[in-house]
């Protein structure tokens, strides 16, 4: 099976992106089941990087803040739509996300990064359809850092479990599976998954708690909140870094868990990062 190597910790040191838009009308994900066919869907690598909307005019990102990009990064792209992701490869996160996030963009930061494209959403063709245009498209405009993000059909749920081992031990975050008929749709929905082998999702930070012991002196816990209302402490997933400068409050993080308890709370919730496009 042909693989392509699509991912990507972090700055929130860095300046918020200065301009507001609205926000894209993205098309985002659900989490795969074992009741969903892999068969109908085409797959890629869930690629680390920072979700990226072109209008034919501007860079936004999902929470509609508009990227300052050099003039040249985006001089020939065209004037439909994109839906994509920013990325500067794997285990690169915490340069892409200071990189995409200045007020001002600096050239040779963005002189390696790549906006990996995987859906027209202009368009009303089936996905496997769109993919194909997409692909003849963007290799007609012979831009380097405007790359198509290669799309793989699998048999069944073993062969799907195999990829997604494959991407994982070469630093993947996990897969992407599209439906090979569908349209693209804004908002969460089933046309669109995400499978890894772990689960993660965003909170905000609403106080930190005082470590003990060898953390004494810095943050020992962050208490968040979920968009759902429901609260937990994180307290694992730090670097002493982070506890001497924890994400303040106020801010969004996402956190990584394995399921959830009885009550409806994360389990083995762990730190990941803060997230990359939040004000």
């Amino acid at each position: 099976m042909k693989m392509v190597s699509l991912v990507l910790p972090l700055l929130w040191l860095t300046p918020s992106l200065p301009v507001l838009a609205a926000e894209p009308p993205l098309q985002l994900a659900a989490e795969y089941a074992p009741h969903h066919h892999p068969a109908e869907y085409l797959v890629s690598e869930k690629l680390d990087g920072v979700r990226a909307w072109w209008n034919g005019r501007e860079l936004i990102s999902r929470s509609g803040h508009v990227f300052a990009v050099p003039d040249w990064f985006v001089a020939d792209f065209p004037d439909t739509p994109l839906d994509g992701e920013l990325w500067l490869g794997r285990g690169r996160f915490a340069e892409l996300s200071a990189a995409v996030r200045r007020y001002q963009p600096v050239e040779r930061e963005w002189r390696d990064i790549r906006f990996m494209v995987f859906d027209l959403p202009a368009s009303t063709l089936p996905f496997e359809q769109r993919a194909a245009l997409l692909e003849q498209q963007l290799a007609a405009l012979k831009v380097p850092w405007l790359q198509w993000v290669e799309q793989h059909w699998v048999a069944d749920a073993a062969a799907l479990a195999i990829l997604l081992e494959q991407v994982t031990e070469q630093g993947g975050e996990g897969l992407m599976l599209r439906h090979r008929t569908s349209s693209y749709q804004s908002g969460r929905n089933q046309d669109l998954l995400k499978l890894k082998q772990f689960q993660d999702a965003e909170a905000t930070v609403l106080a930190h708690l005082p470590g003990q012991g060898k953390y004494a002196g810095m943050m020992g816990a962050l208490l968040v909140e979920t968009d759902d209302g429901r609260r937990f402490k994180l307290g694992t997933g730090f670097s002493d870094e982070q506890r001497r400068n924890p994400p303040p409050p106020g801010s969004q993080v996402t956190y990584r868990y394995r399921g959830e308890t009885a009550t409806g709370l994360p389990r083995f919730a762990s730190f990941w990062r803060v997230r990359a496009d939040a004000p």
